[in-house]
């Protein structure tokens, strides 16, 4: 039997199914336009197709609208972990820390570096890794960790404590920002987008359809530190570099680039660059409806407890809109959204109690994360969803609520 006694996992590792009407609303959709389709039509007529002048232009619209330093567009959201841990030196000895509440790739991409993943338990006003016990988890030499701050649902972990605590025991520190391209934090008095702050050594993005703006698939690494930066260019590339040394250990030609190292096929294409490109000068409207739409969930659902909506310190991207349901019965009211025509996700079934990660590791305990997974539920919202719709969704969930309360 699978965790919890359900018969299968509910999390998020496959597009939304086909619609089941007209109507249907999944619980996250992109928001293509006009102006999104003539642009990758611009570069299919182009003479670049694989990685080319409009990924370098994506890169550089990332950087203008994160603050960061250097921007390195890759395949997906999973890849960009796996570049940046093994542009950080994970491997074989070292420990990767993150929270029991995240997707698979925070953990596998770890895996596939050769390091193992410790978890620890998340705040359950948030959702994000809980800072207790951190030390613990880095290990004997912290130095050898690198600790994942995961955004969950857009909303920054307290990264001024993070950061303290880099600094005190000296473990490199990653952003999994999938869910928060546009979320901001305060950090000495003053605020940082995501991969900006100086001390970060690198913030991974995810362009999946449902996220805040779409690539098809893609993703990236942002990072203010050159060493970095250089290391994944190489990672992306095949492990080649040019300019090294040349054919046959000679002097280095214009047209040699040697392998330095064992790298990856990760690059982005210009096709899917120009769709992001064209879709990152959206950004501001879509997080603007973004927050529009969790404002009107919050006031109108009485009776579901909500996630922390953010404050001065810490902007949320809103990238999910999460309630936790509570009673038993989350199921049953997924069933229930179901009928209505709506799509609800779980975001997450706790990573360490999928089968894999229970053979490896064996059973843990998270109480946070085990009581998130079992009532949580992630409401549509996407640019585009509306008013109307969102009323559809609000309308079904107050109706469960007085139905299970009669």
């Amino acid at each position: 039997m699978l965790p919890f006694g359900e018969p299968r996992d509910r999390g998020s590792s496959v597009e939304e199914p086909a619609p089941v009407s007209e109507g249907y609303l999944g619980y996250g959709r992109q928001c293509i336009e006009d102006d999104d389709i003539e642009a990758v039509v611009a570069a299919l007529r182009s003479p670049h197709l694989t990685q080319g002048p409009r990924v370098a232009a994506f890169e550089a619209g990332l950087r203008a609208a994160t603050g960061a330093r250097h921007a390195l567009c890759v395949t997906n959201g999973t890849t960009a972990l796996q570049l940046a841990y093994l542009a950080l030196g994970a491997g074989p000895g070292h420990t990767i820390v993150t929270a029991a509440n995240t997707f698979l790739g925070t953990a596998t991409a770890a895996l596939w570096t050769g390091a193992e993943v410790r978890f620890g338990d998340i705040d359950r006003n948030t959702g994000n890794l809980s800072l207790d016990g951190l030390a613990e988890l880095c290990g004997p030499d912290p130095t050898r960790a690198i600790v994942v701050a995961v955004h969950f649902a857009g909303l920054p972990c307290d990264m001024e404590q993070l950061l303290e605590w880099k600094r005190q025991l000296g473990f490199r520190l990653v952003e999994d920002a999938a869910h928060a391209l546009g979320a901001r934090y305060s950090v000495g008095g003053r605020m940082w987008g995501v991969g900006e702050h100086p001390e970060i050594d690198a913030a991974c993005l995810s362009f999946h359809p449902v996220k805040q703006v779409t690539t098809g698939e893609g993703g990236a690494v942002l990072t203010s530190r050159d060493d970095v930066a250089a290391r994944l260019e190489r990672l992306r590339g095949h492990g080649m570099e040019g300019g090294v040394v040349g054919p046959f250990g000679g002097e280095p030609t214009p047209w040699f680039r040697a392998m330095l190292e064992l790298g990856f096929n990760a690059r982005m294409s210009d096709v899917q660059a120009a769709l992001g490109a064209s879709q990152l000068a959206k950004l501001p409207r879509f997080l603007e409806e973004r927050r529009a739409l969790a404002a009107r969930y919050r006031a109108a659902l009485d009776g579901y407890e909500h996630l922390d909506g953010g404050d001065a310190r810490r902007e949320h991207a809103w990238h999910l809109y999460c309630v936790r349901v509570p009673d038993v019965g989350r199921d049953e009211l997924i069933e229930h959204l179901q009928r209505a025509g709506i799509g609800a996700q779980v975001h997450y079934v706790p990573v360490p109690t999928q089968p894999w990660f229970r053979l490896r590791y064996g059973a843990q305990s998270f109480p946070g994360a085990e009581d998130h997974g079992r009532r949580t539920l992630s409401l549509p919202l996407w640019p585009g969803l509306g008013r109307r719709n969102q009323e559809r969704v609000i309308d079904a969930l107050v109706s469960w609520r007085q139905r299970v309360a009669a």
